[in-house]
């Protein structure tokens, strides 16, 4: 069963992603009647909301655009930065959605960063865990043949660690679809795009957003499958 859904999740993960990728591609080709770049959208939102200490700056790569909170940038992929498309609005809207929340402490934003230090290190742990096991063939685990450590105790330890990735892509959601309701809202109120751009921008954001959604599912499949690993072992 696990094998079908992790298979199912894989492909709705490239089917979105592709999806995606289309979306925006079509998008980037629509010039926004305001003529305004992604640069000159981020500053403005920034500045409507009163924020003046967080920089927008270009970054290379393709959908490389994120906010740093630890240095207070908006960084923006060289397409966003200088595009004059709805795409880049949606985009640079959208990362300025970040930066509104991190100015207005929005909970789930500031859970999510109090969160990374742990994520990352769950997930490196779980990535030698999971490597080992399947590799060494669980020897190294098997108390009962003399291994070091006890394989329920590895497991729990998996667990735990999926716990902590899983609870971080499900906090992320909040996160995001907060950031692009703001964009979507800011970009309304201003009158940054037609009606029909707008609907553009919105219909972007929110197949972006599927994005964190199906990340989300594939860690709530892969907690269930190692917990269902480690209850099969204790009915044994």
């Amino acid at each position: 069963m696990y094998i079908i859904l992790f298979i199912g999740v894989a492909i709705l993960s490239f089917a979105v992603s592709s999806r995606l990728k289309s979306k925006f591609k079509k998008y980037s080709q629509i010039h926004l009647h305001t003529d305004i770049s992604g640069k000159e959208i981020a500053e403005r939102m920034l500045r409507d909301n009163g924020i003046h200490d967080v920089q927008v700056v270009s970054v290379p790569g393709r959908l490389s655009d994120h906010y740093n909170p630890g240095d207070k940038t908006v960084n923006l992929s060289e397409e966003v930065f200088h595009g004059h498309s709805v795409a880049a609005a949606a985009i640079a809207a959208h990362e300025c959605g970040h930066a509104v929340q991190h100015a207005k402490a929005y909970s789930f934003l500031e859970f999510r960063s109090a969160m990374v230090p742990v994520q990352n290190v769950s997930a490196r742990l779980l990535n030698i865990l999971v490597l080992v096991l399947f590799v060494g063939g669980g020897l190294l685990f098997n108390g009962a043949a003399g291994g070091a450590f006890p394989m329920r105790t590895i497991l729990l330890v998996i667990i735990a660690c999926y716990g902590v990735i899983t609870l971080f892509s499900l906090v992320t959601l909040p996160v995001e679809f907060d950031a692009s309701k703001r964009a979507l809202a800011w970009i309304k109120d201003r009158n940054i795009a037609s009606p029909d751009e707008y609907g553009m921008a919105k219909d972007a954001l929110k197949w972006a957003a599927m994005t964190y959604l199906v990340a989300a599912l594939g860690s709530i499949v892969g907690l269930l499958y190692w917990i269902s690993i480690y209850m099969g072992g204790n009915r044994n």
